[in-house]
Parts: structure tokens; sequence; C-alpha cells
């Protein structure tokens, strides 16, 4: 690993929900220089680029290139002079890859490689973390759970860990899981000091709420517009949720121990102590805010986990992390942050005209 006192870090998707946090975080907290490398195509980052510019008020170490991962001369030419590459950037819809099995193969399976041989042939051996997804778990096969009035129970689960057998279900996870083990696999050949988060569910400010994984924010932001949405099955799905700043924190710790996280992969989210149902939630969200949430049910989708809670207790160890923000703390900085700017997510979330539009952007846990 580069040694090296100066930081030079680059963000894949670094214009994105996580990416605009984690590069806030390092050029407030940190002597750090960032590259943002990101195609610019999701909504909402044009603003966070922006927010970002502002923070470093023409001190030179912000950097921006607009390109796309695909592009591997781009990315060699960015992962060149990197001594901490972080790869946020992904098609993230399971909708999305089903309709286009392609272009999700290509962006989170091709795109990752592109990244990973970059860095191998840059000679410096930078450190590199890769966000994957509980997806890679399929439906977990943990038999038929209790239903109560408002969740899912498995009475002796205790989470989920890295022992779970893969069980690839959809071309995303099929994608998301290779590239997963590709940089799990780089580290073990080529020696290069790669680290695979396997997240859950992840919200907090600057989540825009409009792909898949912004569920929260989205039953947050509907409430508080006063908009409908639609919850597939029968809302009784269970999920850990992790603040984005405690994801930020756990990216620090183990780029900190890399004598035992290197080449490792861990499961990250809130854990046993920060889950939520979406019922839950919408209840949580309606007595916080005071607005109501109307919602229909549709049919739920298929390969969709009845129950997913991390079990962290691996990254704990190694580095003695754990979450420290709970469900409603994050949906109170979340509701911070749309106080601040709901005009523009008014504009970059078109209204749901129908339930219809309300489906595209609706609950998909995890």
């Amino acid at each position: 690993m580069n040694t090296s006192q100066t930081r030079s870090v680059l963000i894949f998707g670094g214009a994105g929900f996580i990416g605009s946090n984690l590069a806030h975080h390092l050029l407030t907290g940190t002597d750090a220089k960032i590259h943002i490398f990101d195609n610019l195509t999701r909504a909402g980052v044009h603003h966070n680029l922006e927010w970002l510019r502002k923070v470093t008020a023409g001190s030179g170490r912000l950097q921006v290139t607009i390109a796309d991962i695909r592009d591997v001369r781009m990315v060699e030419k960015a992962v060149a002079q990197a001594t901490e590459v972080y790869h946020f950037a992904a098609q993230a819809a399971v909708t999305t890859s089903v309709d286009d099995p392609r272009l999700d193969f290509e962006v989170n399976l091709i795109g990752t490689f592109n990244i990973l041989d970059s860095a191998r042939r840059s000679g410096h051996q930078p450190f590199l973390l890769f966000t994957s997804t509980n997806k890679v778990y399929g439906d977990l096969k943990l038999g038929a759970p209790i239903v109560t009035r408002t969740n899912y129970v498995y009475p002796h689960h205790q989470g989920v860990s890295e022992s779970q057998p893969l069980d690839f279900h959809s071309p995303y996870g099929c994608s998301k899981g290779s590239a997963d083990q590709y940089v799990h696999d780089f580290a073990r050949i080529y020696k290069l000091p790669t680290v695979v988060f396997r997240m859950s569910c992840i919200a907090g400010p600057r989540q825009f709420g409009t792909e898949d994984q912004g569920w929260v924010a989205h039953f947050l932001y509907s409430a508080l517009r006063q908009k409908p949405i639609v919850i597939y099955g029968d809302g009784r799905q269970v999920r850990d949720v992790l603040c984005v700043s405690d994801l930020i924190r756990a990216f620090d710790a183990v780029r900190q121990h890399p004598e035992t996280t290197s080449g490792e992969i861990y499961n990250i989210g809130g854990g046993m102590e920060n889950t939520t149902s979406l019922l839950e939630l919408i209840e949580q969200i309606e007595e916080m805010t005071g607005h109501n949430i109307q919602y229909v049910l549709d049919e739920r989708r298929l390969g969709d986990q009845l129950v997913y809670i991390t079990d962290y207790g691996k990254l704990q160890r190694a580095t003695r992390w754990k979450p420290e923000t709970n469900v409603q703390q994050t949906l109170k900085a979340m509701w911070h942050f749309w106080e601040e700017n709901h005009n523009l997510i008014d504009r970059r979330i078109a209204p749901a005209e129908t339930f219809a539009m309300a489906t595209e952007l609706s609950g998909r846990a995890g």
C-alpha cells in the first residue's frame, strides 16, 4: 500500500448519495485531495457537486471527472495517482437489471474489473473498497416466519453473517456478487489491499429517494409531500437501517486496520438494534411528522427477502466499529435535509400523478 502522507482519494460514483457524503467528510475533516469520478446520470448529483465545490472554496483539493467506469482509458487515468479508491458506481436497480441485463453486467461487472485491473497495473497498490449488497445472499432460506401485525419474526435468527452461502437472485445479484468475488480475489492473487462491504439499507441526508435503495428517503419524503406510495408485499418485510455517517466511520475503520482488513469481506448494516419493517417505518414517520402516508399493496417481488438483518460481528471484532445512530435519529437528520432542500427534491423527484409512478419509486426493501 502507498504510505505517502498525502492522501489522494478517488471516489467512483462520488457525486451520489454515499460518495458525496464521504467526499464532504474528507474535505472537512482531513487534508486529503479528493477526485470524484461520476457520469452524473442520477437524480441530485449536480446539486451534490455544487455543495462540495462550495466546501472547497477554490482550495484546489477537489477534482471532478465526468466519465463512465466502462471507459477503461478514463478509469486508468483516474486510478494512476490514487492512494485510495472507493468504488460506489453501479447500476443499482433490480428492475433495471431484469429489463436490461447487459447494461447491468457491463456497468457492475466490467466496470468493476476496469477499476481493479487499473489498480493492479498502477504499480502502487492503492487501498480499494467496494460496496456490494445483501442481494448476493438471495432469499436466505430461513423457512416460514412468525407473522405479527406489523412484521415477520424469526425468533432464533441473530442476523446474516459472512458465512451465509451466496445465492444470486436476479441479474443485479449476479453482477454485484460476481464483482465482489473479483475484488476479493484480486487481494489474494495480486495482493491489492481490497475490502468488500456487503451492505444492508443505508439512509441519511443527501439521499434523494428516487433509486431502489432509497426506500427510507422515499417513504419520508412521500409523507412530507403527501404523495402516495406502493408497497410490494404486505409491508411486514424487515430490514436493518444504517445511517450513512456510521457507514463512513466504517470506511475509515477498515482503512486504518489494513493488517486485519485487507482482502476481507464484511457484512455491514444497522444490526439487530436498528431493525424496522416497512409498516413500522411508516408508523414511525407518521408519528414523527404528523403526516399520514397513503399506500397500496402490490405483489411481492421475486427473490425479496422477508427478513434481512446484518450480523456485523466480524467487522466489529476487526475494528471495534459499531453503529451509533438509531433509525429515529437517521430519520430526523433526513427530515432536516429535506427542510433545507425540499424545493430541490421536488424538482428532482417528479410528482407521482399516479400510483404507477409511485410504484417505480416505492419501497423496495433492501
